[in-house]
């Protein structure tokens, strides 16, 4: 898959598991998080009944939010999940409910992104010999990785989309993901009632793989952070009456503070055709991500790939004729989309 194929580190393997791998139920986000947070007290193998109390404890936390966390109609682990969400069961009962049924699937799917496992594994499925998995080298590099704080964030976020699309039945009814500039969050309307799904930052930096959308200095989501990333308009807000649905998840990236508002940065310049081909790349990512980025980008820039592109030229032509100037920053690291 080109996403890490181009830039083959381990963070970005990990990314294609969070952000391109099949979703038929939410376990393998828990399952991410489960290995964020485990105890591995020196040791490379993690029993499942040690793995089972964070992974369920963040299914539960989705559960009290979001009741579809799964496609099909009925799972016997959720509903042990969803008694101790109601007080019926304690945690001890749950743990013993997660190493019977909460791992048989996710396991073994964890790795397969687009019907093909990953070149990287991050543990080794050791159930039937020493109840638990065993976490690789890659696991423990990855932990030390620079980006590794951010996957967390990526993680949840990625997570609260999905739900979010099972929740509006995207098959059904094509899910509009919108963005509050104010308060940098995406949001959907359900029933004439505004929800709010995630931080947009969130959302949007695995797509980039933590990088500035136009120069590629590191970024972070981390709130605090120095390097925090800026939410950006690629085609400027200040042709929001010009171009149709400037704030559109199409048109929003993260950039560092230089080139959002530094001495050099793009202000109402208009990016160049380089980056512009730069946007269409990382749009083609949210497509092949699937819901509900992907049905977001269909409607708001087309149904196919051509039309997508058309897209993206006509709106770029109708900026630089307005605004005349193009911009483009001095890279800090290699095309990595």
């Amino acid at each position: 898959m080109r996403f890490y194929q181009v830039e083959p580190t381990l963070e970005n393997y990990w990314r294609g598991i969070i952000l391109f791998g099949k979703n038929v139920a939410s376990y393998k986000f828990a399952l991410a998080h489960a290995l964020y947070e485990v105890k591995r007290d020196g040791s490379d193998l993690i029993l499942l009944e040690d793995l089972a109390v964070p992974f369920s404890q963040h299914l539960c936390r989705h559960m009290a939010q979001a009741p579809k966390q799964i496609t099909s109609a009925r799972s016997q682990y959720l509903d042990a999940c969803r008694g101790f969400n109601a007080h019926e069961i304690d945690q001890d009962a749950l743990t013993a409910a997660t190493v019977r049924f909460g791992f048989n699937n996710v396991i073994d799917a964890f790795h397969n992104v687009n019907q093909g496992e990953i070149e990287k594994r991050f543990f080794i499925d050791e159930r039937k010999t020493h109840k638990g998995i065993r976490l690789t080298s890659h696991f423990y590099q990855l932990t030390e990785r620079e980006q590794y704080q951010n996957l967390m964030f990526e993680t949840d976020a990625r997570w609260n989309l999905v739900e979010q699309g099972w929740a509006m039945g995207v098959s059904r009814n094509l899910i509009a993901v919108e963005h509050d500039e104010q308060n940098n969050m995406l949001f959907s309307i359900q029933n004439n009632r505004r929800i709010t799904i995630t931080s947009c930052r969130d959302s949007l930096n695995g797509y980039q793989k933590g990088r500035c959308f136009y120069c590629f200095a590191p970024i972070s989501v981390e709130p605090g952070d120095a390097r925090l990333a800026d939410v950006d308009h690629f085609i400027p807000w200040r042709l929001r009456d010009q171009v149709q649905n400037v704030n559109g998840v199409w048109n929003l990236v993260l950039a560092c503070k230089s080139c959002n508002r530094g001495k050099q940065g793009k202000f109402a310049h208009v990016p160049s055709l380089k980056l512009l081909q730069r946007l269409h790349d990382r749009n083609e990512y949210f497509i092949t991500s699937h819901l509900p980025l992907r049905e977001t980008l269909i409607r708001q820039t087309g149904g196919s790939t051509a039309k997508r592109h058309d897209f993206l030229a006509n709106v770029w032509n109708t900026a630089h004729v307005t605004l005349l100037h193009q911009w483009e920053p001095k890279a800090a690291g290699p095309d990595i989309f």
